[in-house]
């Protein structure tokens, strides 16, 4: 579905809020507000729905007025959505969904005309190993779909449900039954050291590997976790030196320094071409089970569908 620009690049005047059992409600500006909310601009929008700038902004005076809300409003040299465009935003993308589905017509949907924006949020590490090779597949199949990758973030919000994001990638712990989970494959943490470190000289011991000096990777700043559960089983505790946010910036830390670091076996290619050396850890510990999560709405959505494909082969092929 596209809004398309004619001799009167307006959209008909709306009807202002309470008009929502009219017949003549222009569906236009659900497209309009979808564009909207996605791009966080009017600049964006326009573009997006090959409208001029005042034609968008003239069409977001319509959709405020006919919502009775702001949408979108001035922070600094952004808009930021209103508390209601959030409430709103994942089912205005829904509707738009579903609307563009029915006049596809019965026939599979060809990604090759589909122009919008998935969203997946997951640990950096998994923008850093698998979106080059996301970005080239998208490119052959699906030209007109752009990917965002959104990091994790330290407070534990709805994202799938509030529809900030499309896909959640990583260890799924949820238990919200709106959101569908499918596992890949569990996982399991390796050690990490640059190339030519003394641990990797002689039998590594669970004495050895915690007597070392660890940084830790938690986006909240945790000092510790299942490792340091291992090792106080055999009376050992390791010296955590510090912490960061994010895997890819532990690894550039590694690589400068004789810290111990960990990693999935899923980050093994990033860690290949950094020219780390990855060893197992010689304790016993749980295995990380890799998942992607999504919400029920996307359940039917051929580009949706195109996507977990996409993450499917990539992680159980890593």
């Amino acid at each position: 579905m596209r809004v398309t620009q004619s001799s009167d690049p307006e959209p008909p005047h709306l009807p202002g809020p309470g008009a929502a059992h009219r017949p003549d409600v222009d569906l236009n500006l659900l497209i309009a507000l979808d564009a909207l909310l996605d791009e966080g601009s009017v600049r964006g929008a326009a573009r997006r729905l090959h409208l001029s700038e005042p034609a968008m902004s003239r069409t977001l005076g319509r959709v405020r007025k006919a919502l009775g809300d702001p949408v979108l409003v001035r922070a600094g040299r952004h808009m930021v959505p209103t508390p209601y465009a959030l409430a709103v935003r994942a089912e205005v993308g829904a509707v738009v969904e579903r609307a563009r589905a029915v006049f596809a017509g019965p026939g599979a949907q060809d990604l090759r005309t589909v122009e919008r924006t998935l969203t997946i949020v997951g640990q950096d590490s998994l923008a850093a190993t698998y979106a080059p090779v996301l970005f080239a597949r998208a490119a052959a199949e699906a030209p007109g779909v752009r990917l965002r990758f959104l990091s994790e973030s330290h407070l534990d919000t709805p994202v799938l449900r509030e529809g900030v994001a499309d896909l959640e990638v990583g260890v799924i712990d949820t238990t919200a039954p709106e959101v569908r989970v499918e596992h890949f494959l569990e996982d399991t943490m390796m050690g990490l050291v640059r190339p030519g470190h003394p641990l990797l000289e002689g039998e590594l011991t669970p004495r050895r590997f915690a007597a070392a000096d660890h940084l830790t990777v938690s986006r909240k700043g945790r000092l510790a976790g299942p490792v340091d559960v291992a090792l106080a089983e055999r009376g050992l505790k390791r010296r955590v030196v510090g912490n960061v946010g994010t895997y890819p910036a532990s690894l550039f830390i590694l690589l400068r320094t004789d810290l111990v670091g960990l990693a999935t076996g899923w980050m093994r290619p990033l860690v290949d071409e950094l020219g780390l050396v990855g060893f197992p850890i010689p304790l016993e510990l749980p295995p990380l089970r890799l998942a992607m999560a999504w919400h029920p709405r996307h359940d039917a959505d051929p580009a949706h569908a195109w996507l977990r494909g996409c993450v499917r082969d990539l992680v159980r092929g890593s």
